[in-house]
């Protein structure tokens, strides 16, 4: 009985343990969040960058500046400034908006889901601040089959060095 209970005792510990380890692990990958009022997007973004990022609107297709660009180098967010896609996995997909067949890191775009204007899509907005980056769909090439299209007004552009 004595080793029983001392063996369901060492289990015990192992199991907190176990889950107090993970937890700190799961830490090291948590984002500070940028957490702004209404009134302050308003000040560092342009009436264009505003509607879009904070409002959820879209620029118009095959008009953005980055819909065409083929420099190497990272897109981030223009709200935050978060890295989120390589020019590594930019393609044109034909749909006028600049196109991802992924994200940097899964941490870097959140996903939900989109039921405006009568259609079911998938919202990407910035892990980081929040902000409409556009949408991502099931259609996209290999490796990774989606599609993430994104507003050029939604990103900024950091050259490789």
């Amino acid at each position: 009985m004595r080793k029983l209970l001392t063996l369901s005792l060492v289990i015990v510990a192992v199991t907190l343990f176990s889950g107090q380890t993970k937890q700190e692990s799961q830490k090291e990958f948590v984002m500070d969040k940028v957490e702004k009022s209404d009134q302050e997007w308003e000040t560092c973004l342009t009436p264009e960058e505003y509607q879009i990022l904070r409002e959820n609107g879209t620029e118009l297709a095959f008009t953005g500046e980055y819909y065409k660009h083929k420099e190497k180098g990272t897109y981030v967010c223009a709200g935050c400034g978060n890295d989120l896609f390589s020019s590594d996995t930019k393609y044109d997909s034909g749909s006028g908006w600049p196109a991802f067949f992924d994200a940097l890191d899964k941490t870097k775009v959140n996903t939900k889901s989109d039921i405006s204007y009568g259609m079911v899509r998938t919202e990407i907005t910035c892990a980081k601040c929040d902000s409409h980056l556009g949408h991502v769909f099931k259609d996209g090439p290999k490796p990774t089959g989606l599609r993430y299209c994104v507003n050029s007004v939604a990103l900024d552009f950091s050259p490789k060095k």
